[in-house]
């Protein structure tokens, strides 16, 4: 017993360094355009859509699992390996949707981010917007100087900071758990329900988190770390997507929870703005403050890893690098544009969702494809099972995306 005891404790020990990766990708997971949607779906029908937000995390699992393991196997990122497959003509064009997709995801963020300042300091958008974009500049700084390792540390400091900052608000006024519970059972209650259910469901897996998760583990892993063989690197990958989408899907579950029992039913509740003062109003400043605070983190360092993305796709695409903070410096300027114009964020955020859904079979279909790929993976192939779960994975947030854009475009 002693001898086992022992053993789990070096194996653990062995497993812990080797986590990360997985962590940097989650933050997709709880970025601005989750919490409006979470707490959406609280606010208009309580604990009606819980279901949702579990599949939508069990599929994350998947998919992101797919990803690191491609990188880990081959030594090279989804972007390179789709790259090689294509002509030029084919492989500018991919890079163009890519680089679209990733520009709308960081106009989400940075919005996010630009709103949680108003909210803490009462700072005009633009100025909010030009703080974050700064702030996330210094954040890529630690990876440059410091390594991948100290900027995982930052992300997941992060990431504890966003947990916090809606879990909070659950821990003081907790959710009837016989409701809880009944929000498993998967139903809908009108058109709206099944619109904003595919928003929830259809926006979580991000393009740019497959992108980019497939570099990290790939940059993390090397040398020394794959001595051990990818059996044991595997094994550490499936506990650190496991422990990192377990981690965002309690808090995307927090943050429903919250709007189910505090906000339900109040108006203004389908803006950030709007549940910040529902939320000040039914549990008092200081949960508000803590909220702000956690969008706050969610907005910086969902737009950080969003610019680590980019680059990613620019370098494994075509082939070009430009240094991570003057990419940094470039693709701020859309966001600050749509600030400085004085469009409605709200109005923004939802755009920017649609147009990230066109992403999404881009990076899906290659994924399950180069997963399948015995050639490729060698033994960590997929399974069979795997290949038709990934396959049933694939179409239906494929079609939910497209469901999501035409019920978008078409007004509900």
């Amino acid at each position: 017993m002693v001898a086992e005891s022992v053993f789990r404790t070096v194996r653990y020990r062995r497993l812990l360094p080797l986590l990360g990766p997985a962590f940097v990708a989650a933050i997709a997971y709880v970025d601005p355009g989750n919490v409006a949607a979470n707490l959406t779906a609280g606010s208009r029908y309580g604990y009606l859509l819980v279901w949702v937000l579990v599949l939508a995390n069990t599929i994350a699992v998947l998919v992101q699992y797919q990803s690191a393991k491609l990188g880990l196997v081959t030594d090279r990122t989804l972007p390179e390996l789709i790259g090689q497959r294509l002509n030029r003509p084919s492989r500018i064009a991919f890079w163009v949707q890519a680089e679209i997709v990733a520009a709308a995801t960081d106009l989400a963020e940075v919005i996010g981010g630009a709103i949680a300042l108003y909210l803490l300091f009462r700072l005009p958008l633009l100025v909010g917007g030009v703080i974050v974009g700064a702030v996330s500049m210094l954040m890529l700084m630690v990876q440059t100087r410091y390594g991948q390792r100290s900027f995982e540390s930052v992300i997941m400091a992060l990431l504890g900071v966003i947990a916090v900052g809606f879990v909070a608000g659950v821990v003081v006024d907790p959710p009837d758990a016989g409701s809880v519970v009944s929000g498993l059972v998967p139903r809908f209650a009108g058109t709206d329900s099944v619109l904003l259910a595919s928003s929830m469901l259809g926006a979580t897996v991000m393009p740019h988190a497959i992108y980019v998760h497939s570099a990290l583990v790939r940059d993390r892993f090397s040398g020394r770390d794959r001595a051990d063989g990818h059996v044991h690197l595997l094994r550490a990958t499936r506990w650190d997507v496991i422990g990192a989408l377990g981690v965002a899907g309690l808090v995307n579950i927090a943050m429903l929870l919250l709007a189910a029992s505090s906000l339900q039913g109040m108006s203004g509740t389908d803006t950030i703005e709007g549940a910040h003062a529902a939320v000040v109003s039914a549990l008092g400043p200081t949960i508000g403050l803590v909220f702000a605070i956690g969008l706050l983190a969610s907005g910086l360092a969902s737009t950080s890893v969003g610019a680590y993305a980019g680059a990613t796709i620019m370098q494994g695409l075509v082939h070009k690098q430009i240094p991570l903070l003057l990419r940094r410096a470039i693709t701020i300027i859309p966001a600050l544009v749509v600030l400085g114009l004085g469009i409605d964020p709200t109005w923004a955020l939802v755009v920017s969702q649609v147009v990230l859904s066109f992403g999404i079979p881009f990076a899906l279909l290659p994924l399950l494809r180069l997963t399948s790929d015995r050639r490729l993976m060698g033994v960590a192939v997929n399974s069979r099972v795997m290949r038709w779960t990934m396959t049933v994975v694939v179409a239906l947030v494929a079609l939910l995306n497209l469901g999501l854009v035409y019920l978008t475009l078409a007004g509900g």
